[in-house]
């Protein structure tokens, strides 16, 4: 299969998904969770008789509970989000609900207050650019004796260019989808990054190897002709490793 030929349909796709997903961070940015802006998350549900929105806006109005974000969860159930409280006043919110609905059940409360969350904030993106420096630093060094035609250092700046294409894309997806559905990210979204991460450089590294061997062993063909074999010829395991993460993936979000 001719990639290296048909190179410029790969570009318009890519620089159209990176382009639209640079386009939704910069208009909508990311909805963060708590995780990153401090506050409190309440997970309640009800056995029965659940009620509207409005008589649970009614309870809690009485608490000074600042800027009140109730989400459906479920046929019977809420997401209630607001400011940092301490145990008293999440023991009075529970009697409070529970006096209008006997029936209610707490699922899950969460608290992280505003410096923490701000300190999350700055450590996950400290992670990610310090990940990065370090692959340029690993694979200039891993290619350092391969100088031609292309310089060691240029794989690595090369493999960052692929890790910034693949974060980004996911990136611009939850962008667009916390704007229109009000999806929030959450540590566990770094921890995703991450792992893409891994897997993105996991594969770039073998494509790599591949076109240093190639570039040994094929020395009368052209670069652009040892990085085509090159794809090809690790086109299928990278195929099998994605398909083999993507079945794990489905096994656990359907099964549980």
């Amino acid at each position: 299969m001719n990639f290296i030929g048909r190179r410029k349909i790969t570009y318009f796709i890519s620089g159209s998904l990176v382009g639209l997903s640079v386009v939704g961070l910069l208009l909508w940015g990311l909805n963060l969770g708590i995780d990153f802006t401090g506050g409190s998350l309440l997970e309640i549900g009800y056995s029965e008789n659940p009620p509207s929105i409005q008589e649970i806006k009614d309870v809690l109005g009485k608490y000074n509970l600042g800027e009140l974000k109730i989400q459906p969860a479920g046929d019977s159930g809420f997401i209630l989000r607001f400011k940092n409280i301490d145990e008293k006043t999440h023991q009075e919110i529970l009697a409070g609900l529970t006096a209008e609905k006997n029936s209610l059940i707490e699922k899950r409360f969460v608290s992280i207050g505003p410096v923490i969350g701000q300190e999350l904030k700055q450590k996950s993106l400290l992670a990610l650019i310090l990940v990065g420096l370090m692959i340029v630093a690993y694979i200039a060094f891993a290619f350092r004796k391969v100088s031609k035609p292309v310089s060691s250092w240029k794989y690595g700046v090369a493999a960052v260019l692929a890790l910034a294409h693949d974060v980004l894309i996911p990136t611009g997806v939850f962008s667009f989808l916390g704007h229109f559905y009000g999806l929030e990210i959450d540590i566990l979204f770094v921890t995703a990054l991450l792992t893409i991460l891994g897997f993105s450089v996991h594969d770039t590294i073998v494509v790599f190897d591949r076109i240093r061997e190639n570039l040994k062993k094929r020395k009368e063909d052209s670069f652009e002709k040892a990085v085509n074999v090159s794809i090809n010829e690790t086109l299928t395991r990278s195929v099998i490793t994605s398909l083999t993460v993507l079945f794990v993936l489905f096994a656990l979000f359907f099964l549980g």
